[in-house]
């Protein structure tokens, strides 16, 4: 009978300690939001994350989509997400970043309701154009005349702000033209009812290659290792361009701090192995190492940096 009950009683201490947490053999899978559209680069990145977190962890692992007001819909459902321990959020430069200050009234606060797994990687952006256009660099951007537009992937992203940047420092005015997502965006610019956009190398060098777009510059300091010949925007001239767009896995601020910290090492481990550092160079995306510490100084100094280019961008969002 003393071996019944003892045994009793470490199931169901084992069974609360397994609720408590994702684990191995748990019924309830984990779930990343992805605050972007399916087959945007966020969304590869958030099915790359999922598919190896789910099999470092012994869990089933989805990504849930949820699109709307620059990411800023899905990530406020993580920020209530309560302490569950199962739903994480691929935020972005423009959830964490630009948000804050492009919207009047964000519903969440990056650094109080949110807490950073794990740094996935940043890419820069290209600056596209139709294969048509008549622009061969960016100088030559700089003198047109008459109705230019350019097209983003949604308000508050950083193909937008990247293009209200270009109009402060070529003193234009281009017409901003958000589009539901990436792709009808790219589209439309192929098209020619756009006639410029800054988008991830990985959604625009297919197009690139395939003679239907012309890249024209790069929005980082240095050369994008998936593009290698095309020029950064400061070595054309324009000064102080330096943006780039970054991904960082997240957890609600509330959670326990066991099951953060579990998370966050299991992360760590995932974006360790060269089979998904592979398949994020793929995607433009590079990674680079970052402790607790850093991810937390990082993540301040985004927030300032991009604060300081709406600011000078004028662009705001109601």
């Amino acid at each position: 009978m003393r071996r019944r009950l003892l045994l009793a009683s470490t199931l169901l201490a084992t069974g609360a300690a397994l609720a408590q947490m994702p684990s191995q053999g748990s019924s309830r899978p984990l779930k990343i939001v992805v605050p972007f559209g399916a087959g945007t680069t966020t969304d590869i990145v958030g099915r790359i994350l999922a598919d190896a977190l789910g099999r470092q962890l012994g869990v089933a692992a989805i990504v849930e989509n949820k699109p709307g007001a620059g990411g800023s819909i899905g990530s406020e459902q993580v920020a209530r997400a309560g302490t569950d321990g199962q739903t994480l959020l691929l935020g972005t430069v423009g959830t964490h970043a630009i948000n804050p200050s492009l919207y009047k009234r964000l519903s969440y606060q990056p650094l109080r309701d949110f807490v950073p797994l794990g740094f996935v990687g940043a890419t820069p952006t290209l600056l596209v154009v139709p294969a048509g256009s008549p622009w061969k660099n960016v100088a030559d951007l700089g003198r047109a005349t008459g109705n230019v537009n350019f097209a983003s992937a949604g308000n508050g992203t950083s193909g937008h702000l990247a293009g209200e940047l270009l109009n402060v420092r070529l003193s234009k005015s281009f017409m901003h033209v958000p589009y539901r997502d990436g792709a009808q965006a790219m589209t439309e610019l192929m098209a020619g009812n756009v006639q410029f956009m800054f988008y991830h190398p990985a959604a625009v060098l297919p197009q690139v290659r395939a003679g239907k777009l012309r890249a024209l510059g790069v929005s980082s300091a240095k050369r994008s290792a998936a593009a290698p010949d095309v020029p950064t925007l400061m070595e054309q001239g324009v000064k102080d361009f330096d943006l780039v767009a970054w991904f960082m896995l997240y957890a609600p601020g509330s959670m326990p701090a066991a099951q953060r910290d579990r998370l966050r090492e299991a992360t760590r481990q995932v974006l360790a192995q060269p089979e998904v550092r592979e398949k994020l160079a793929l995607q433009g995306v590079e990674r680079t190492e970052m402790n607790a510490d850093q991810l937390d100084a990082f993540a301040r100094a985004e927030i300032a940096k991009w604060g300081e280019a709406v600011q000078r961008s004028g662009a705001q969002i109601d």
